[in-house]
């Protein structure tokens, strides 16, 4: 199987953790797995390249900006590939040059247009674990450009999608995607599988396990997406082409929020849905205004002193 594989900045931030990230894909490597590890900066670094920046001027060139940032993502895949010389294991750390990742002009939220594969196919026949920066491109000119929010899933599946990889995986510092926010509901509850569709909305609306580009991304290219935890070994949740367009009956999938913004989250949401959340709403004297529906979600605005209780009374409404 060829295994594609992301961890972001808090999956790397220190030595520990590197070579924990540099173990769990041995696993998979010495099962006989070709493994292609996207990585994003260490930790905070990036806000420091921000800070650093910012010391210069308050007004910075984009180009020079995402040249810059480009320097996180570099010494991420540089070092890791130095733990898996120490842990005994080849491995090839490449950056969006030498691969060729091909995006157009706009810097700071840079398109992917073509991934060249050779240079990866070539490293991973000579039995190579293969370390990619995410984040970053270049454009026709070989100006350094980056992705944008999410930038380091997006690379993941479209490398998953050029490689025609059998997984693409993304690590977090979550377990999988919930029915709500665990550190706000207690009792949310982990999803086993969820459709793209689903997962578009959820992250459209404040759901931050994956970015909308990247899940945009892998719905256009069919490519499976587990989400699953860096810290442990716990299954994760599936994103994948599982919506049932032909159901007319309403499925409630979870609830998400945005700063002072509330959503539930689901398909064929219809008034009847919408009129239970309004009573419910009053029936615990929760202020609200700016109610909006469509078929796959009801969102409305609180005061941010209320956010907290309504996701988890919300939440017990339809769970």
């Amino acid at each position: 199987m060829l295994m594609v594989k992301k961890f972001g900045g808090t999956s790397v931030a220190n030595k520990d953790k590197i070579f924990n990230v540099a173990n769990r894909c041995i696993d998979d490597y010495k099962l006989g797995n070709k493994i292609v590890l996207v990585l994003s900066a260490m930790g905070k670094f990036t806000d420091e390249l921000v800070s650093s920046a910012n010391e210069i001027s308050n007004d910075v060139p984009k180009r020079e900006m995402d040249m810059l940032f480009t320097v996180g993502e570099q010494i991420s895949v540089a070092l890791m590939a130095m733990a898996f010389d120490k842990l005994g294991i080849p491995a090839v750390s490449l950056n969006a040059f030498q691969v060729r990742m091909i995006t157009n002009s706009n810097y700071g939220d840079a398109t992917l247009l073509k991934i060249e594969t050779e240079r990866i196919e070539k490293e991973l026949d000579e039995g190579k674990i293969v370390i990619v920066t995410g984040f970053q491109g270049i454009d026709e000119n070989n100006n350094y450009t980056t992705l944008g929010r999410g930038g380091s899933d997006t690379t993941a599946v479209a490398l998953a999608s050029a490689l025609h990889a059998d997984s693409c995986e993304i690590y977090t510092d979550v377990d999988g995607v919930y029915t709500a926010d665990p550190r706000i509901v207690n009792n949310a509850v982990k999803l086993k599988y969820i459709s793209y569709e689903e997962m578009l909305e959820f992250s459209n609306l404040g759901a931050g396990v994956l970015h909308n580009k990247c899940v945009k991304l892998a719905k256009e290219n069919n490519i499976k997406l587990i989400v699953r935890s860096s810290m442990s070994n716990v299954g994760g949740t599936t994103v994948l082409d599982c919506f049932d367009n032909t159901s007319k009956s309403v499925k409630i999938t979870g609830v998400a929020t945005s700063k002072n913004e509330v959503s539930i989250v689901g398909t064929n949401i219809d008034t009847e849905t919408k009129d239970k959340v309004v009573n419910e709403l009053n029936k615990n004297n929760l202020k609200f205004n700016n109610l909006d529906q469509t078929d796959m979600h009801i969102s409305f605005k609180v005061s941010e002193d209320n956010v907290d209780t309504c996701m988890n009374i919300m939440h017990n409404l339809f769970f």
